[in-house]
């Protein structure tokens, strides 16, 4: 039944578990450890073009695997299995970490691909399940409080890993480096311990009972099917090209702002306290963003999103100081969780119920495929001048396009354009 409390609450804690990973080592200890511990002699542009390429491979392999993996589960109901598996993988690819030594990168950047595809992968599933779990009347609060929940479970266990890495000794525990490698072994535990709701409390969605082969060769042919699909769905195909380009922008800057803040020279302690000032002004955000969203219409109020993350990149190019990125810590809480929830929510309103799995598999494909030229770009720009700056710089020209796109999506149309594809269905 939609709209279970039991089952929303249960859905959201999901995101509870595996945001951990996402702060902690995404966005937080992952970019610094690499480019100070594993690539250890290595130059900061080296050390960020990697990095980016890294980003760059895990988001190629989701995007590739995501359109056939959200269709495979839609045909065999294996979305919560496949979820479980996937989310699994990155558990226990991100407690590898713990064992990894000084100068080891190539094994520490192997690990954390396949922790970002088992993430990733696992998103797909999640995102999937939201349609049956909340009605379309309550979707944009179920999706906000997904994220809400997980700012704050995310952040209370990045809280508890700032302290372990700025006092390691009260922890009884050597030194930082000890800290940040327990560290990645909480992010795994933490991520199987609250996925556990989800796994006991949110039912799989009805589907046909197939066996894996055939729900595999379904699933691909799903994916042509799916690709027709859109060429009768204009509205969802005009969003999903202006999604491409402005996540793009959005998860490039979670992605590397601790390795640009490190770049700059800030201290490892200042950037770290800037991930915290994120989390915890994006949880309140996230719900008061989705408020802001009904007030002015959820179209509208991600235009403001993508014009406040274009005010960012151009405000990180001309950056100097600590107290600097500070005050951009502030303004990503602000956007992020509404940005990210708002698009997920909003993204319903424009696919057929019936076929989710499959159409969220190719909003996390864009998504990724997207997340393929950010952290390239900005490595590949960094290389070439050496410099960080432009690399930020240059984000500035997805935000603006995403725009333009989501500007066109007209919806008025969109009830017409479903109820068009169904007729020809």
């Amino acid at each position: 039944m939609k709209d279970s409390k039991k089952e929303i609450l249960a859905w959201a804690f999901y995101d509870w578990a595996n945001s951990a990973f996402a702060t902690t080592v995404m966005a937080a200890f992952f970019p610094i450890f690499f480019s100070q511990y594993w690539s250890y002699g290595s130059d900061s542009a080296t050390s960020t073009f990697f990095l980016g390429l890294g980003n760059s491979i895990e988001s190629l392999i989701v995007a590739v695997c995501a359109p056939v993996l959200g269709a495979i589960a839609d045909r065999g109901s294996y979305r919560k299995k496949l979820l479980i598996f996937f989310a699994f993988l990155g558990a226990v690819m991100t407690s590898g970490l713990y064992w990894i030594s000084i100068g080891k990168w190539p094994v520490a950047m192997v690990l954390y691909i396949i922790a970002n595809v088992g993430f990733a992968g696992a998103n797909t599933l999640y995102d999937s399940l939201l349609p049956s779990v909340a009605s379309e009347k309550k979707v944009d609060f179920v999706s906000s409080l997904g994220y809400s929940l997980g700012y704050i479970g995310g952040g209370a266990l990045f809280l508890l890993n700032v302290l372990m890495y700025l006092f390691p000794s009260f922890f009884h525990l050597p030194d930082e480096i000890a800290a940040v490698k327990v560290s990645f072994m909480m992010v795994g535990i933490w991520w199987i311990v609250f996925m556990l709701p989800l796994v006991f409390f949110v039912k799989e969605p009805e589907g046909e009972h197939l066996s894996v082969r055939t729900a595999i060769c379904d699933g691909f042919a799903a994916v042509r099917k799916t690709l027709t699909s859109l060429k009768r769905l204009k509205q969802t195909a005009i969003f999903l090209v202006a999604y491409w380009c402005y996540i793009d922008g959005v998860d490039t800057i979670i992605r590397m702002a601790t390795d640009y803040g490190t770049a700059l020279g800030f201290s490892s302690s200042s950037l770290i306290v800037a991930l915290l000032i994120t989390q915890f002004v994006a949880f309140p955000s996230a719900l008061l963003y989705n408020i802001f969203g009904h007030k002015v219409g959820i179209r509208n109020a991600l235009l403001v999103a993508i014009a406040g993350y274009t005010v960012i990149a151009g405000f990180g190019f001309f950056m100097t100081n600590e107290t600097q990125f500070y005050i951009l810590a502030v303004c990503i809480g602000l956007f992020q969780g509404g940005i990210q929830a708002l698009s997920r929510s909003y993204y319903t309103r424009l696919i057929p119920k019936e076929q989710a799995s499959q159409f969220y598999g190719f909003f996390n494909m864009l998504g990724k495929f997207a997340a393929i030229i950010g952290p390239l770009l900005l490595g590949v720009v960094t290389l070439i001048t050496g410099q960080q700056r432009y690399g930020i710089l240059s984000l500035i020209i997805l935000f603006v396009v995403g725009g333009v796109l989501l500007v066109r999506v007209d919806d008025r149309n969109i009830e017409k354009d479903l109820e068009a594809f169904r007729a020809a269905e």
